[in-house]
């Protein structure tokens, strides 16, 4: 099951078409995908889906979209 943080379903949802179907198909591929643990944050996952990445937690079955944002901003708040 998906679960998007308020902070990441709003970027979601502020992208154009395009960009929302190719990173909500990243999404959707979990646990393929470039896929890597974040330093720093035990637990916490980082998916590459182009310029975009989208950080994340994987509890079980579910799989928590804590942030979504461009390579060279998202990683400033971890």
């Amino acid at each position: 099951m998906l679960q998007y943080s308020k902070q990441a379903a709003k970027y979601l949802n502020s992208q154009d078409k395009s960009a929302q179907q190719r990173i909500r198909e990243g999404i959707e591929r979990i646990p393929e995908g470039d896929i890597k643990p974040l330093r720093g944050a035990p637990g916490t996952y980082r998916l590459r889906v182009g310029d975009w990445r989208i950080l994340f937690s994987n509890m079980g079955d579910d799989v928590y979209i804590r942030d979504i944002g461009p390579r060279g901003e998202i990683y400033k708040g971890v």
